[in-house]
């Protein structure tokens, strides 16, 4: 099983974490499953960009994301090439290495 390398954010996981995870789960619902409370504004539909991640290795495994995913990433803050959508990122067969961007776009955020 693909192991998911959740490089260390200064809120979300300060330590970094490692997990294991069975193929065709989001990026998304892995880093929810494990205390990474990564904002999904949207809850998961791809109306948004608070899910974005960085997916700094493996990310060759992933499908290409769609028409719109990429129109949602090109509203992300901090975009890079391997930026995608968490919630639409399906874990394959190779490990990842996966960076959450320091800050979100979330025009409805409470509390911020």
């Amino acid at each position: 099983m693909p192991q998911l390398i959740f490089l260390p954010h200064h809120e979300l996981c300060p330590d970094g974490k490692v997990v294991t995870v069975e193929p065709g789960v989001s990026v998304c619902d892995a880093a929810l499953a494990e205390g990474i409370e990564i904002e999904h504004a949207c809850e998961k539909s791809c109306a948004c960009t608070t899910c974005h991640v960085i997916i700094r290795e493996g990310g060759e495994s992933l499908a290409d994301a769609d028409e719109l995913e990429d129109d949602m990433l090109d509203k992300a803050w901090g975009l890079e090439p391997d930026s995608r959508l968490s919630c639409q990122a399906l874990v394959g067969d190779l490990d990842l290495v996966i960076e959450i961007p320091k800050y979100t776009l979330n025009q409805v955020s409470e509390g911020h």
